[in-house]
């Protein structure tokens, strides 16, 4: 056994001040999640008086009671639908996230049709996108609650709808690798949209309710002439009798969701089995995680202590401590799943550079997930470590982690600048899962680096042209780099753009990790024969 020895005082004034700033930030996250949820909500007489469930009581209908669901990219969209800090409303739109129905782990995606009718969100669809992906990745069957306005177009922008058929594409590849799409219509699928219910392998549609048409009353009527009904037209009566869209009639939203889990019970899929293993809980408690990280990231903070917190007994067994010291890599385990974690004391120099490397191999070799903690300013730089050919070196550290054939997954803990969010598998790097801690900062470097950089080279050009510079433009221009630097660094921009899969809690990052590693493991293990036929339709 190789246990981590505490050596934080809790009692101390850094902790608590760590502590305050955490928590801080956590309440700022969950009320941003309240908001969305209280927006939603806010259409619960509207809902509940023509016989619909909300959003949120269809998502909890169609999971499995006590079960656990990890929600994804709660704060996707955030300012951008509104630039108004206290007026914004996260989410893009969408409700997703893993967990079971009927027993089967499933990928479920439910538009959030008390805001807007539905209509997608800002982000929006990178959220539906990435979920898709997460789907496709990790061997999901999907399950889509659908209710939608469609696309905005007092909003519309080209690129959207031209990017928005992936997620017709990707319905048709999940189907194809035989992981089943079950989609219950409780509402509006119309226009582009109805394709979202078409291509799906099961469809349950609400009698009264559904609506499926390319177009509409209005827009019929004005292409062609025609007047029909949005019954006649698109309801669930006549798709589920005469056209053949509809497999299930439903009385309305309970029932519809029953018949969705009765579809998934029905599936000859193989039920996740709690694994036979034997642990330990951390020997240290995970509140102490709210007082390690610091919210400055230039000040230094010992990472092993982090992960003394949330793996099995504390039991970390280092891998070449010694070299390199400032990358810490070893072996643990989480709930009985071996892991092996990758994490920065500080910038990664050649040695750190040249450990991870050959830890990752190393992990590939004995097939060990690997995990990710990112807290670093990036790769070392200066003539000396060019000397030592740091752009070899971590060029190949960033080769190994391209090339890596086991699940990654990358949690940003601290700063994640420059290079070494590649290195660190940020999320260009497509980690099977990516999250965020509230305190992370990502960036090509810090604000200050950025404007510093900037004036350097103003400076620079004014002496080649033989002019003086002007300091107060000089100061100007550095207050507005750094202010669009650090405008964009945070956890509460980062991910409003849906560039990790959420943001997490420190204190729930055992839970979380224990679940996606479960996910990652059932992936791997399921039969590839099993996972290439698709429902043919009529």
């Amino acid at each position: 056994m190789a246990v981590i020895e505490s050596t934080i005082s809790p009692s101390s004034a850094t902790f608590q001040a760590n502590r305050d700033g955490m928590l801080a930030l956590i309440t700022r996250m969950r009320a941003l999640e309240e908001r969305a949820r209280a927006a939603s909500a806010a259409a619960k007489d509207r809902f509940h008086k023509r016989g619909q469930l909300l959003p949120r009581e269809r998502v909890a209908l169609v999971l499995d009671p006590g079960s656990p669901f990890v929600e994804l990219s709660t704060l996707a969209g955030y300012m951008f639908d509104v630039p108004d800090a206290e007026k914004s409303v996260p989410g893009g739109g969408v409700i997703a996230g893993i967990g079971f129905v009927s027993g089967i782990r499933c990928m479920v995606s439910a538009n959030d049709s008390g805001i807007d009718a539905g209509a997608l969100q800002p982000y929006g669809l990178d959220k539906t996108l990435r979920v898709q992906e997460l789907a496709l990745e990790n061997k999901l069957p999907y399950v889509q609650l659908v209710e939608s306005a469609g696309a905005n177009l007092l909003r519309y922008r080209v690129e959207d709808f031209i990017r928005g058929g992936n997620i017709f594409r990707n319905l048709a590849r999940l189907s194809a690798a035989g992981l089943p799409v079950v989609t219950v219509t409780h509402g509006s699928s119309t226009a582009g949209g109805a394709y979202q219910t078409g291509l799906s392998d099961y469809i349950v549609m609400v009698r009264g309710r559904t609506r499926a048409f390319l177009a509409g009353p209005p827009l019929l009527k004005a292409a062609t002439g025609e007047i029909a009904t949005e019954e006649e037209l698109g309801g669930a009566e006549m798709h589920t009798s005469i056209s053949g869209l509809g497999d299930y009639l439903a009385e309305d939203d309970r029932d519809a969701l029953r018949i969705a889990r009765d579809i998934m019970a029905n599936l000859e899929w193989d039920r996740p089995k709690p694994a036979a293993l034997s642990f330990k809980p951390p020997r240290y408690d995970a509140e102490e995680l709210l007082g390690i990280m610091p919210m400055d990231h230039k000040r230094p903070v010992d990472m092993r202590q982090a992960i003394a917190r949330f793996v099995d007994d504390s039991d970390f067994t280092e891998f070449g401590a010694n070299y390199g010291p400032a990358t810490v890599c070893g072996h643990a385990r989480i709930e009985g799943q071996a892991i092996g974690i990758i994490t920065n004391n500080g910038p990664l120099d050649v040695p750190g550079a040249n450990k991870a490397t050959h830890f990752i191999q190393a992990c590939c070799q004995s097939r060990t997930p690997l995990l990710y903690m990112n807290n670093t300013t990036g790769y070392m730089v200066g003539r000396a470590y060019e000397e030592a050919g740091m752009i070899k070196h971590g060029s190949k550290m960033i080769q190994a982690v391209t090339s890596a054939t086991v699940p990654q997954i990358t949690i940003y803990c601290g700063a994640s600048f420059g290079a070494g969010n590649y290195g660190m598998c940020g999320r260009g790097f497509h980690p099977r899962f990516c999250f965020s801690w509230p305190n992370a900062k990502t960036a090509v470097m810090g604000g200050e680096q950025a404007a510093e950089t900037m004036a350097i080279v103003t400076e620079a050009a004014a002496a080649r042209r033989g002019k003086p510079i002007d300091k107060e433009k000089l100061e100007a221009m550095k207050a507005q780099i750094t202010g669009v630097f650090d405008g964009q660094m945070d956890v509460f921009s980062t991910s409003a753009r849906v560039l990790d899969d959420g943001v997490i809690d420190p204190r729930d990052t055992r839970s979380v990790l224990a679940e996606v590693l479960a996910i990652c493991r059932e992936a791997d293990a399921r039969s590839p024969q099993r996972m290439q036929f698709s429902v043919a339709r009529p």
